[in-house]
């Protein structure tokens, strides 16, 4: 198990799920504990683990939420699609980095604390879900966040140069799925 851990970078996000081939529950949960106790892995939160990240001026860094999303999608095998503030600012048209994020997902509705952030897993539809892992799926979510008359031909012209054009040109393929207001968005960014 140790091997396995060492293999990763520091910063690895995991679960007692992603070493079920090494034996059983409980021989995987005292190897855990044990490896916690030493200081090789940090305890996040409920049955989620990771390679504590050392800054030689910041110290012991968090891991970053997208680490964490892995984590949960392999552990429960869920999809996970950021939503609101956070899917914004992963697109670069918000700077507010969210204290709450919040992940829509095919799965059960809970909350999961990972240091000073509180990561939510909200249920929802199959349509919101039928994006998801797309950026399709992360514009829908950020476009809804910030409302329609906020989505300014700036923040379009942003996107166009930050997105590679072979990605923007999947957006057609979704185009059903986006909210009617969305259309016009989605064909402009679209384009070559």
């Amino acid at each position: 198990m140790l091997a396995r851990v060492q293999s990763h970078a520091s910063g690895w996000v995991f679960t007692p799920a992603d070493f079920v081939d090494l034996g059983s529950r409980t021989a995987v949960a005292t190897a855990l504990k044990r490896h916690k106790a030493d200081g090789v892995i940090r305890l996040l939160g409920r049955g989620l683990y990771d390679v504590p990240r050392q800054h030689p001026v910041l110290g012991l860094l968090w891991p970053p939420i997208e680490a964490v999303e892995k984590a949960l999608e392999r552990k429960d095998g869920l999809r996970l699609q950021p939503s609101g503030a956070y899917a914004a600012n992963l697109l670069g048209l918000s700077e507010q980095v969210p204290a709450k994020v919040v992940f829509l997902t095919d799965g059960a509705t809970r909350t999961v604390k990972v240091g000073p952030t509180q990561v939510t897993l909200k249920r929802t539809t199959p349509r919101n879900m039928a994006a998801a892992g797309r950026l399709s799926g992360l514009l829908i979510q950020a476009f809804r966040s910030l409302g329609a008359a906020h989505i300014t031909p700036e923040r379009i012209e942003r996107l166009r140069k930050n997105l590679p054009a072979a990605e923007r040109a999947g957006l057609l393929t979704d185009l059903a799925l986006a909210p009617e207001w969305m259309h016009s968005h989605f064909l402009e960014l679209a384009k070559p």
